[in-house]
């Protein structure tokens, strides 16, 4: 891009680095969850969005956390979603103490790590 009074040498930078900034997604984020108890254990389906490039830089994972910060189970997600955006995938067989009636969902992207936004869900018990 070029911008009137910008020499040619910082024109190229700027549109190089607009180009590099553009090819990069940003933090997964946590469109929907849902949770449904099966017995003794839970299932929840989790629905992201993330502008996943490829195996350089795609949504990797999420988990369900307690309120009080213990890690209760993962959705390890073994491959980008380039083309199925947002894209839900579940988990079951999830053990939640009975004296919780709400969790916390968290999501991780390759490149920006855990994202800071989460997800609090009321257990429907």
């Amino acid at each position: 891009m070029y911008v009137p009074g910008m020499r040619l040498s910082n024109a190229l930078l700027f549109a190089a680095l607009a180009i590099a900034t553009s090819a990069y997604a940003d933090e997964v984020e946590i469109v929907d969850a849902t949770a449904r108890q099966a017995g003794d254990t839970w299932s929840f389906s989790v629905t992201l969005k993330h502008g996943d490039t490829g195996w350089d830089h795609y949504a990797d994972l999420w988990q369900v956390y307690s309120p009080g910060g213990d890690l209760l189970g993962e959705r390890v997600l073994h491959h980008p979603h380039v083309e199925e955006q947002p894209f839900t995938r579940s988990l079951s067989g999830v053990s939640i103490p009975d004296d919780l009636n709400e969790v916390i969902i968290r999501a991780r992207d390759s490149v920006h790590g855990v994202s800071g936004q989460e997800l609090r869900i009321t257990l429907p018990r």
